[in-house]
C-alpha cells in the first residue's frame, strides 16, 4: 500500500470487524460456558468471560481497579502502537503490519472491556484435559504482531 497509514487503518480495521463479529456470533449464538466440538480432543468453541488479562491476570479483582487498569494500559500501549508506526520507515513492511496487527488487537478487546468489563473468549484449544486458556480473534492478533515484534528485534535491526 502507497500510504502507511491507510495499511495500519486496513489491518487494524480487518482485525477489529472480524473479532467483533465472531464475538456477536458466540454472544447471541450460545449461552456462557457452552461449548461446540470442531476437532474432538483437540479444538472447541466455548463461550467463556475472562475478566482478567491474558491467562487471567486479575481475574479476582474488583471489576472497577480490572477496568480502570485494563483502559488505562491499552490506551497506553495503543498511544505507543501509534508513536512508533509513526517512527517506522515504510520499508519495514512487516513490522509496520505487525504494529497494525497489534493495534486491531488491543482496540478489539478495549470495545469488550468497554461494553461488558470483561473480554469474549471462544477459541478452545486443548489436548486430553490439557487446555490452553481460550482466546478470541485480537488476541491471536495481538499475539502474531508480537511475535512479528520479537522477530525484528532479535533478528534485524529495528529502525530506531
Amino acid at each position: 500500500m502507497q500510504n502507511k497509514y491507510l495499511k495500519l487503518a486496513v489491518i487494524a480495521g480487518i482485525v477489529i470487524i472480524l473479532d467483533q463479529i465472531t464475538k456477536a456470533i458466540v454472544l447471541y449464538s450460545m449461552p456462557l460456558h457452552y461449548s461446540v466440538s470442531v476437532i474432538p480432543g483437540f479444538f472447541n468453541i466455548t463461550h467463556i468471560h475472562n475478566p482478567g488479562g491474558a491467562f487471567g491476570f486479575m481475574a479476582n479483582q474488583s471489576s472497577v481497579l480490572r477496568s480502570i487498569v485494563f483502559i488505562f494500559f491499552s490506551s497506553l500501549a495503543i498511544c505507543l502502537i501509534f508513536y512508533l508506526y509513526k517512527k517506522t520507515p515504510r520499508e519495514y513492511s512487516l513490522f509496520t503490519a505487525g504494529f497494525a496487527l497489534i493495534l486491531g488487537g488491543a482496540i478489539g478487546n478495549l470495545i469488550d472491556r468497554i461494553r461488558f468489563g470483561k473480554v469474549v473468549d471462544f477459541l478452545d484449544f486443548y489436548i486430553g484435559s490439557l487446555h490452553w486458556p481460550a482466546f478470541n480473534i485480537a488476541d491471536s492478533a495481538v499475539s502474531i504482531g508480537m511475535v512479528i515484534f520479537i522477530y525484528y528485534f532479535f533478528f534485524k535491526k529495528l529502525p530506531y
